[in-house]
């Protein structure tokens, strides 16, 4: 077994990791082929990783010219804990507001709080003026250092 495989987590791993709460790094690129990267909160629209921004930000002209996007999940402070999960693949930017909302309430109750009817004015007011972006993740690329028990 190579290293590689050594680290590469399954299907039910990657999938523990991402429902647990950490931050999504979201890769762009700009009209003069440079890349645009910033770091989001993320929830999930019919099981696919999305998350919602202002309609008029950069990462979404950019996603509007080319659909293209790479996100990266990590954790670990220590080598011998270091986690990551890499997705890539195409984005659609959404407008509808159902779809908006339902992102902005899986952000809500992974970052914030339990969700309940009280904070819907609130998600509604953010809404507004924001679109959702859902990940279409045709690649991951995973790995887990704390399988390698401390040697390397």
């Amino acid at each position: 077994m190579s290293r590689r495989d050594a680290v590469r987590m399954s299907d039910e791993e990657i999938d523990s990791f991402l429902s647990e709460r950490h931050v999504m790094n979201v890769a762009t690129m700009r009209g003069d082929g440079r890349i645009h990267l910033v770091a989001m909160w993320y929830g999930f629209v019919d099981d696919k990783p999305a998350f919602w921004t202002y309609g008029r930000s950069q990462k979404i002209a950019n996603l509007q010219r080319d659909p293209r996007i790479t996100c990266l999940v990590e954790d670990g402070e220590q080598y011998d804990e270091l986690r990551g999960v890499e997705l890539s693949g195409a984005a659609r930017v959404v407008d509808d507001r159902d779809t908006v909302l339902a992102v902005g309430r899986s952000v809500y109750e992974r970052y914030t709080a339990p969700y309940d009817e009280s904070v819907l004015p609130q998600l509604e007011y953010a809404a507004a003026k924001r679109v959702a972006v859902v990940i279409d993740v045709e690649n991951i690329t995973s790995w887990d250092h704390r399988k390698l028990g401390g040697t390397y």
